[in-house]
């Protein structure tokens, strides 16, 4: 007789709604729990310095295991900016908006052709005993010269998938969820989440 397992309980270090609602909908067999409005920083070098980081401190907080992500935009005309600053990347009160104008300035009169970039994403999950683990994902694509699509956020409205041919804003969440960068880390998670790295 197999010894059932517990269900896997966790608390999602973020305060974008955008990416709960992304996470909720991809792992439907976990339950995520509301946390308190901790002050998550991230002051890493790369995007699993920053996931780890906010992960280490909800799940200290919240004694639980704690998930959090760090998704970053590089471009490959400018050399892989914005990366890690992608979310305050024309400053720190800057929203998505401002963030897309001055990412499409720099790369104005630059053909589709050199427009080329990718999204990636690091999922960390940490449990204040010290466990921990990271995946990834990544999404290529081309920045598109003007936004287009409501379905996304962030740089979603300027992301467009050739094989699909249309941005990213313009694909519905379930849909996304299969190809994104975030939906392939997550699917690795869903891996972890089968075996025995929790236990019982």
């Amino acid at each position: 007789m197999h010894k059932k397992r517990c269900c896997v309980k966790l608390v999602l270090a973020t305060n974008n709604r955008h990416k709960i609602e992304e996470i909720k909908a991809y792992l439907t067999t976990v339950e995520i729990l509301p946390r308190e409005n901790f002050d998550l920083k991230e002051e890493g070098e790369t995007l699993r310095e920053n996931a780890l980081q906010k992960a280490r401190l909800v799940a200290v907080k919240a004694g639980m295991w704690a998930l959090a992500d760090d998704t970053g935009l590089f471009v490959d005309a400018l050399d892989g900016r914005p990366g890690i600053l992608s979310a305050r990347y024309a400053g720190e009160q800057a929203t998505a908006q401002d963030n897309i104008k001055k990412l499409l300035k720099e790369l104005e009169g630059l053909s589709f052709e050199k427009r080329g970039a990718h999204f990636e994403t690091v999922v960390a999950l940490v449990h204040p005993d010290g466990r921990e683990i990271t995946v990834s994902g990544k999404l290529n694509g081309t920045i598109a010269e003007k936004s287009s699509g409501r379905e996304g956020f962030g740089y979603d409205p300027v992301f467009w998938i050739s094989s699909f041919r249309c941005t990213l804003a313009e694909i519905p969440l379930e849909q996304k969820n299969r190809i994104s960068h975030r939906g392939k880390a997550l699917e690795k998670l869903k891996t972890v989440l089968a075996t025995k790295f929790f236990g019982v």
